[in-house]
């Protein structure tokens, strides 16, 4: 009996104490997981070109604003635009900062990428800009202009010549990156150049500020050279958390930039590599969409700064270059879903 009461007292005794330290084992569960989450943020890789317009982004990587989100961000940086679009596509990054032509083509050649946030219109910071014996853009033709084939300067060139009854048969194209015109303009040899900041206020400083002009800018359609964040379909389905939380951090970086713009221009002006009052001119040429006024971007409007209206321009001017064969409906080249969400809040 003794025997048999031992065992009974020591059954009760391990009834007791797993009733004591459960809680606490599940506590210490928790928190390791909890350690251990917080120590493994997600790894996302984002295409980007230097543009003055992406400045939220930058902020936001300096500062880390993702970490708050458990991310860990890193801005991939291309001298190409035109070779994110294949980078997402082959799944070396998660996604990428474009224009909305370029997510238009990519959608009409197939692919399934989709806007998921409107980052900024070109306000003039995309030009064509030319020597003296140019003032306008009538006068192009026959001549040679430099630019970035499938870019966005090659989309604001198709534009100007198409509003002003020229053609790209019209000039002599002269292929180069956004970065090779302000030297190939100096040098001479390119009496018109098309690029963006800071490439751009490069060319109009030479020569005193006198040798070059603007002919024809963005600040001429505005809505037209727009920026957004893009992400494939299969990462909209897997990473919406992820993709939220990349937004939410761009969002602060924003309003950081209009609470401390003087810090701010500090660090955008650190990763494009041109002075804080460099940045603070640029600055002029782009205008970032504000969260209340992004969900206009995907509703059907006549105004430019509406997909709707833009995208039907864009496609059919990119039918008309050979690029596209077909003009892809507007609903899809976006996913509104985020925009939506963080609006309400």
């Amino acid at each position: 009996m003794k025997s048999s009461g031992f065992s009974s007292s020591r059954t009760g005794a391990a009834s007791l104490l797993s009733r004591l330290f459960k809680p606490a084992l599940g506590l210490a569960v928790s928190l390791v997981a909890a350690s251990t989450f917080a120590a493994s943020p997600t790894s996302m890789k984002i295409g980007t070109v230097v543009w003055i317009g992406y400045g939220p982004f930058y902020v936001a990587d300096a500062l880390n604003l993702y970490k708050k989100y458990n991310l860990k961000v890193s801005l991939q940086v291309f001298t190409d635009p035109a070779l994110i679009p294949p980078a997402m596509a082959s799944g070396a990054i998660d996604g990428g900062m474009l224009t909305y032509d370029q997510v238009v083509g990519q959608v009409a050649g197939g692919q399934a990428q989709k806007v998921v946030m409107p980052i900024d219109y070109s306000n003039g910071g995309d030009a064509i800009v030319a020597d003296s014996s140019i003032t306008k853009v009538t006068d192009f033709k026959g001549k040679k202009v430099g630019f970035n084939p499938l870019s966005p300067s090659d989309f604001l060139l198709s534009y100007a010549l198409k509003t002003n009854g020229l053609s790209d048969k019209d000039i002599t194209a002269v292929s180069m990156t956004p970065e090779a015109v302000p030297a190939a303009m100096a040098s001479g040899q390119m009496p018109i150049g098309v690029t963006y900041e800071p490439s751009l206020s490069q060319i109009l400083s030479q020569g005193g500020g006198k040798k070059f002009k603007v002919v024809f800018s963005s600040r001429n359609a505005p809505g037209l050279i727009a920026d957004v964040l893009v992400f494939d379909d299969k990462a909209i389905k897997a990473k919406p958390g992820e993709i939220s939380g990349i937004m939410k951090a761009y969002l602060e970086g924003m309003a950081y930039m209009k609470s401390k713009p003087d810090e701010a221009a500090k660090i955008i002006g650190k990763f494009m590599g041109v002075t804080p009052k460099e940045v603070k001119e640029q600055l002029s040429g782009v205008y970032n969409i504000p969260l209340a006024e992004m969900p206009k971007a995907f509703v059907k409007a006549k105004e430019t700064t509406s997909y709707y209206a833009s995208g039907e321009i864009i496609g059919q001017l990119l039918k008309a270059k050979g690029q596209i064969t077909t003009v892809p409906a507007t609903e899809t080249t976006f996913d509104a879903q985020f925009v939506g969400a963080l609006a309400k809040k």
